[in-house]
């Protein structure tokens, strides 16, 4: 942490940022981005609003063209990052707030990627909150960005819209959507967004979760349900792989309990959510604790709860200390 702080001083009390501090600070939030799915929020959110303080100070001083539009982008990215902490320690508002700011910077690097992405995080932390209509608000607010950027949010974006449509029960849009989603493939071509890497670009295991958590909303495809969350859960399987993020593979877990609650199998179900029931507090983040209770409501609606009142009892035990209740 010391060695932290003094990084930033001697950054932030340059008179002229030189190339190589401006490339120190990519670096910093790039290794922050790697960082932010695969471990607890915990362990990273004072590197994070650190890093954030620097690419704001140093805003603050007047920069080359190229550094400042360099460092707009950077702004947004730490921005969108701390929104999207805000939205896992289960502060809604606070989230939405550091987005817009964050999109912002976005616009002040002109940078298309960039505010499709941010959009993106805005359809996540509503589709969270409850509210599956101002998601797809937002995912097709991004659409256009996207478009023009040719980044990984252009799978995001559609998938994220789909499983949104799924919550509204509107299986024929969330069809649809998820089409659009694969078919975009064809057309991506990563940009510097996605060469941070980590939260900041979209592969096929997180296309394959969203899919399965879409279909597990739609009681017609409790089929296709269980084979996207069975896929999704083993393209999480290796803890090595750069893609893998425990949100996510918790999120695929909980789908697949609810395919198997859907053809009657409570103890598949017990067995799929097994892994998630297991996470320790510092990772029950706000979209894992709403993930497991939708498995507790699946099998209080399929009539299976007297059979699965086991089950049930843990999942309640698990949701009573998310990571907000966790001392940091």
């Amino acid at each position: 942490m010391a060695a932290s702080r003094a990084k930033a001083f001697a950054i932030a009390a340059q008179t002229s940022l030189s190339d190589e501090a401006m490339q120190q600070v990519y670096d910093d939030v790039r290794h922050v981005a790697v960082a932010y799915p695969q471990r607890p929020l915990t362990e990273i959110l004072s590197s994070l609003v650190e890093t954030q303080d620097l690419v704001s100070a140093l805003l603050e001083r007047r920069q080359r063209s190229d550094h400042l539009r360099q460092l707009n982008f950077l702004g947004g990215v730490t921005g969108g990052l701390l929104a999207k902490a805000s939205h896992d320690l289960g502060n809604p508002h606070a989230a939405m707030t550091q987005t817009r700011t964050a999109f912002l910077c976005a616009d002040s690097a002109d940078h298309d990627g960039l505010r499709a992405w941010i959009r993106g995080l805005q359809s996540l932390v509503s589709y969270w909150a409850g509210n599956p209509h101002e998601s797809v608000r937002y995912a097709q607010l991004g659409a256009g960005h996207a478009e023009q950027s040719s980044n990984t949010t252009g799978v995001w974006l559609p998938v994220s819209e789909a499983r949104a449509w799924a919550a509204l029960g509107n299986a024929e849009a969330a069809q649809q959507a998820l089409e659009r989603a694969e078919e975009a493939w064809d057309d991506i071509e990563n940009d510097e967004l996605d060469a941070l890497g980590g939260i900041c670009t979209f592969g096929r295991a997180r296309q394959l979760y969203y899919a399965a958590d879409a279909l597990s909303w739609l009681p017609g495809e409790a089929a296709s349900c269980r084979r996207y969350s069975t896929l999704a859960v083993e393209a999480y399987t290796d803890r090595t792989d750069p893609e893998w993020a425990f949100g996510d593979a918790a999120g695929s877990h909980a789908a697949m309990a609810i395919s198997h609650i859907a053809h009657g199998d409570t103890e598949g179900a017990a067995v799929a959510i097994a892994p998630v029931l297991e996470l320790p507090a510092e990772r029950r983040i706000n979209g894992v604790v709403h993930s497991a209770h939708r498995v507790h409501q699946a099998l209080r609606k399929s009539g299976l709860a007297e059979q699965a009142r086991t089950l049930q009892e843990e999942i309640e035990n698990f949701t009573r200390t998310p990571i907000h209740a966790f001392p940091r």
